[in-house]
């Protein structure tokens, strides 16, 4: 689960920790936040020196008396340190190294918060080659293939190779896409993701598609393709997600794991079966994957729900997301305890549980609105 604020180690004391550390084991959620996060402070430990090893799992780490356990967008009482993603580059910079840019902007896309105070931040950038432009946020530069397969958003051509080819013809784009060109993708995405059955919430929610930073020397096209891609691949390989974030040569593999990712999850999403409560949009699904599963549910808060809370659940797996920090993470582990040999993990804003697979999903609906009353 993820910490709360008085639980989180603060930047300088994770770095003293972590300086004089002789191993370390990081533990992260298997969100593209957290991934991204334990990449940026690996790497600052590859500079000094310092020994480690990163896991995305929840499943607690077997550690030596003399090893340093650090957990990453969770809570681990028995943990050594417990870091916000979103403090990645505050820890790595009180080690005396800096962040790489492109992964620490790819983690704050994937946490959906923006760091433009940060002016060392966004300088490094610029001198890297980062810039924003007019477009959409996609990490590969066939625009037909980062359409169809971004869980950025969900619109009719999600998952639709050839629709969205042919919706791209339509505009009679050039052979080189100058700022107009960009323009005109970035309108059609717009309107196609806001259209029919999209809730209100789908206006603001398809602004992380649109007015991308390109990264001309980073692995992917841009840095909201990079976040998009570490979130759907550490859903489905966490360990080429960890290697991804580190910078090693993952890139056509990672995306592999993300075109089958948004495959299975716009098409889940599509089937799902559906229910509103007071508050709260359930959906039953035929996926197994907690990781999947949360990704069916952002989709569906972000561009389907009518409601602000979304509970997908799939076969021995279930997820929670929300717009808000609303204590998911507690409230799945409530619910978790009424349907047996049953577990949770989490944050206050996407939490995953898995259960029995012969529990029907009524119940694991039932369950999760009598613990949100």
């Amino acid at each position: 689960m993820s910490p709360s604020p008085a639980e989180q180690t603060p930047a300088a004391e994770a770095a003293a920790v972590l300086r004089e550390a002789t191993f370390v084991r990081l533990r992260v959620h298997t969100s593209g936040a957290a991934v991204a996060a334990a990449g940026v402070v690996g790497r600052a430990l590859e500079t000094l020196d310092v020994p480690f090893r990163i896991r995305a799992t929840d499943t607690p780490d077997t550690a030596a008396h003399d090893d340093v356990a650090a957990v990453v967008g969770m809570s681990d009482a028995d943990a050594d340190l417990e870091l916000d993603p979103r403090d990645a580059v505050a820890v790595v910079r009180e080690l005396g190294v800096d962040p790489d840019p492109v992964v620490a902007l790819a983690g704050f896309h994937a946490a959906g918060v923006s760091p433009a105070d940060d002016t060392a931040l966004t300088d490094a950038a610029t001198d890297a080659g980062v810039e924003s432009r007019p477009g959409v946020a996609v990490p590969t530069g066939d625009l037909a293939d980062g359409l169809a397969h971004s869980t950025l958003v969900h619109a009719p051509f999600s998952a639709d190779t050839e629709r969205t080819q042919a919706e791209l013809a339509e505009l009679a784009l050039p052979a080189e896409l100058g700022a107009d060109a960009h323009r005109r993708v970035a309108s059609l995405v717009a309107l196609d993701a806001t259209g029919g059955e999209a809730t209100p919430r789908a206006a603001t929610a398809v602004e992380r598609l649109l007015q991308p930073d390109e990264t001309p020397n980073g692995p992917f096209a841009t840095v909201g393709g990079f976040a998009d891609v570490l979130d759907a691949t550490v859903r489905e390989t966490p360990g080429l997600a960890v290697a991804l974030a580190l910078g090693h040569d993952a890139r056509d593999a990672a995306l592999d794991a993300w075109r089958e990712h948004a495959q299975a999850t716009h098409a889940a999403l599509r089937a799902a079966t559906t229910g509103r409560y007071e508050s709260l949009y359930a959906l039953s699904c035929d996926l197994s994957s907690p990781g999947r599963l949360a990704t069916v549910a952002r989709l569906a808060r972000d561009f389907r729900s009518p409601e602000p809370t979304v509970l997908a659940v799939g076969t021995g797996a279930a997820a929670l997301v929300s717009t808000g920090s609303a204590g998911l993470d507690e409230q799945l582990a409530a619910a978790a305890t009424e349907l047996g040999d049953a577990s949770a993990t989490g944050s206050p804003t996407e939490a995953t549980m898995r259960f029995d697979p012969s529990v029907e999903p009524k119940s694991v609906v039932t369950a999760v609105r009598e613990v949100r009353r």
